[in-house]
């Protein structure tokens, strides 16, 4: 697949799946009484403010990269070490809800495969 294609379809996944990761975990810390994500600006679905310069080039040169981590302050949880759990598992869950909802309309037969769209889907998932 050429270069450009590859790029087309790699940064709106990025980008998707990178600000719904961390804007859960803010999310979650958020829900459970933590008002340092709103307060710091994280709790956003604006990718700019989720994403490390750095992490997102690494991405592209190795295929491993990072985003900028939620700050939160577990003293706001009632129990911190169980908020802590919540909070680490709200990013990982939240990617395996985006696998399974772009996964859907391939296993259905919405999407044609070896259409632009399958790889699309594909990317994604």
């Amino acid at each position: 697949m050429p270069i450009l294609l590859d790029l087309l379809l790699v940064v709106p996944a990025l980008l998707i799946a990178v600000t719904v990761h961390e804007y859960s975990h803010g999310k979650v810390a958020d829900l459970l009484g933590d008002p340092t994500p709103c307060h710091s600006g994280r709790l956003s679905l604006n990718p700019l403010s989720h994403l490390d310069f750095l992490g997102s080039l690494m991405i592209f040169l190795v295929h491993i990269g990072w985003a900028k981590p939620v700050p939160i302050n577990p003293n706001y949880f009632k129990d911190p070490n169980r908020g802590m759990m919540y909070v680490g598992l709200a990013g990982p869950l939240s990617n395996l809800v985006m696998a399974f909802l772009a996964a859907f309309p391939l296993r259905v037969g919405l999407v044609v495969p070896h259409s632009l769209l399958y790889f699309v889907f594909l990317y994604i998932i």
